[in-house]
């Protein structure tokens, strides 16, 4: 036998079995732009996927979307790169961010990391500086779809369904009937269920002309109006879903192809071709959503079998994104009846004996194809009052901290808003958050997750141990209900009381997938069967909550730092309000403190003087620099920005 023949065979087998395989057929530069010793390349890449492939298989409605004449399913997609202008300084780190709702750019690395952002959430409109992806529609098919709307401006006669409460961009009625869809209103979520006659409101616009107006599938107007002091409810069925979950498999897909492949199948070269060693995903809320589900979907092995990343941060994301269903809005912040929290929450296997869910977590998959990546699972105190955080430490049955496996790191901001505040060192308090009864939250997350970002990487390019997890537990009382918080009575101050925004067990079908958060939703709106547990952390006589990685700033308080606000006016007035934390300044003065009734210590009292302030917050910046939690030119930038303030000036 030729030897050389039947090496020059096998060679030519591989290369035809790589072909059939999902993958990035090409790769397009559209533009490049240098500077600062940073070259950026943005472009367009296209893909295809063979829907029986046990790879894409999850996608929900996959085996329903349009074929290629090789019998793939198609997509493209934006990314922009940046890189070292010389790639021998290449760290060897693919670093990819992931983007919100198309927001987001590459992140330029002094250390010589390769930055990526790319398209991946299918329903977001196209418009210049955002990522996007053009996945297929599953024409055909249908489903219910709900719509809520809230806080419309007096005497609004029509609304539109992709509003920001409802998110609906590509959902539209299969019918304009309305008979064949049903409107209702009501006073309060708890509130009597008023059903509004079909020949009282339209599939229409009747922003011009009067009504029934002009017929548009994309808006609803009613004839007597729309009344602000009530909740709509709209369900209809929608035709022709996007197939959104490929946006997962062209994530994985993008990352493969930069990480393994040497040019695409136009022969384009991979411009950073061999000079990828390790891939580290990074996203924050929604986005860090994503990378939980893209973990448990299974798609961080590629269509070759290999590992697309080697570490991933899920920063302030408490649930599972929820993309992969028919007719899916892959934004959405934990709002009433929407989907996200269905889904496996945990890493470590868990038996959700309250749901009668399968014992599962979300490193199942990867644990099966060994290729799990290391994790750091950041968040803050936002997380647990609003987006239903308790269930991923302590489960569905709130009776004991679910252990966090080998490869996982879980590290806590607390009295944090919604990303962290803005930082900074100041005894005034600031202006409230948009639609909000208290001074934002100015506490930061930033500083700190910059330097568990650097430790995340060492971890994974170097083996270095990262510090230790540090997050509330259940077993040493950090988790409690919300009315025994000790939260303490501040004078003009709300107590939280009645603000956690609790898990609700929702029944969507017997077609839902819940673990995978995938398949399709039968029933809008859902049944809720039944209230989830849902803890916050404990506060000390401050009202701060003490246990994780605490800042510099929450160290050496100026006031209370929440993870929660008050809605000041419109249908939630009173409740919780939205993404937004709070902050409750300490009086200057013991006398200031004694007049008002404040039971916390003055700033005179804790501080004594400004020298005596930066020498407290000099020592806790120094310290966290010592644990590998902040970085030395965050810390003195930090000190510096605590010299030059107001704290306690004059004194």
């Amino acid at each position: 036998m030729n030897h050389r023949w039947t090496g020059f065979a096998a060679i030519a087998l591989l290369t035809c079995t790589v072909s059939l395989q999902a993958r990035v057929t090409r790769f397009v530069i559209d533009r490049r732009a240098a500077s600062g010793g940073y070259e950026t390349v943005t472009g367009r890449f296209y893909g295809e996927l063979n829907p029986k492939d046990r790879h894409n298989a999850i996608v929900t409605d996959i085996g329903s979307a349009p074929r290629n004449a090789r019998g793939m399913v198609e997509y493209s997609a934006t990314f922009s790169m940046t890189m070292p202008g010389d790639m021998s300084k290449a760290s060897g780190v693919l670093l990819y961010s992931v983007t919100n709702r198309g927001n987001g750019a590459p992140v330029a690395s002094a250390e010589g990391h390769v930055g990526v952002v790319s398209g991946w959430q299918g329903d977001v409109v196209p418009r210049a500086g955002i990522q996007t992806i053009e996945v297929p529609v599953a024409k055909g098919l249908t489903g219910p779809v709900l719509a809520r709307f809230i806080n419309m401006p007096p005497g609004t006669n029509t609304l539109a369904l992709a509003s920001a409460v409802s998110g609906l961009v590509y959902q539209r009625p299969a019918s304009l009937d309305t008979a064949k869809a049903t409107l209702n209103r009501r006073a309060s979520e708890s509130g009597a269920i008023v059903p509004i006659a079909g020949a009282d409101w339209a599939f229409a616009d009747c922003r011009t002309v009067p009504f029934p107006g002009t017929p548009d599938p994309s808006r609803i107007c009613a004839k007597t109006g729309f009344d602000p002091a009530f909740l709509y409810e709209l369900v209809f069925t929608a035709k022709d879903p996007l197939v959104l979950g490929i946006g997962y498999a062209a994530t994985r897909d993008l990352n493969s192809f930069l990480r393994y492949a040497d040019r695409d199948d136009d022969g384009t070269p991979n411009p950073v071709a061999k000079k990828i060693r390790w891939a580290v995903s990074q996203g924050n809320s929604q986005s860090g959503n994503f990378i939980r589900s893209f973990i448990h979907l299974g798609f961080n092995q590629d269509e070759a079998d290999r590992i697309v990343w080697d570490g991933a941060n899920p920063n302030i994301a408490g649930r599972q994104l929820a993309l992969n269903y028919r007719f899916a809005v892959g934004g959405g912040i934990a709002n009433r009846y929407e989907p996200g929290s269905e889904a496996v929450l945990w890493w470590n296997d868990y038996p959700d004996k309250v749901r009668h869910r399968a014992t599962a977590g979300m490193l199942d998959r990867c644990r099966a194809t060994k290729t799990c990546p290391k994790i750091f699972e950041t968040f803050g105190t936002l997380e647990f009052w609003e987006l239903r955080m308790s269930p991923n430490l302590i489960g569905t049955d709130a009776k004991a901290d679910i252990p966090i496996p080998a490869n996982v790191r879980r590290y806590y901001f607390p009295g944090t808003t919604h990303g962290g505040g803005r930082g900074g060192f100041s005894a005034s308090a600031p202006a409230p958050p948009r639609g909000c009864e208290l001074p934002a939250n100015p506490n930061p997350e930033s500083d700190t997750l910059r330097a568990l970002m650097a430790d995340l990487i060492d971890w994974v390019t170097k083996g270095t141990e990262p510090p230790a997890s540090r997050y509330p537990h259940l077993s040493r009382g950090e988790l409690v209900q919300q009315d025994a918080t000790g939260f303490p009575h501040i004078p003009g101050a709300p107590s939280p009381n009645g603000l956690v925004n609790s898990l609700l067990d929702y029944d969507f079908g017997p077609r839902f997938h819940y673990n995978d958060l995938s398949g399709v939703i039968t029933k809008e709106p859902p049944a809720i069967k039944q209230t989830i547990p849902t803890l916050v952390p404990k506060v000390n006589e401050d009202g701060n909550d003490e246990a994780g990685v605490s800042s510099v700033l929450h160290q050496v308080p100026l006031g209370t730092y929440t993870g929660w606000n008050i809605t000041s006016a419109g249908f939630n007035k009173g409740q919780i309000c939205g993404l937004n934390g709070s902050f409750i300044p300490f009086a200057t003065t013991k006398a200031e403190r004694t007049a008002s009734g404040d039971p916390r210590p003055s700033l005179e009292e804790r501080y004594a003087s400004h020298d005596a302030y930066v020498s407290a917050v000099r020592n806790a910046a120094e310290q966290a620099v010592k644990e590998r939690f902040l970085l030395p030119p965050d810390a003195e930038r930090l000190i510096a920005q605590a010299a030059a303030s107001n704290v306690l000036a004059g004194k």
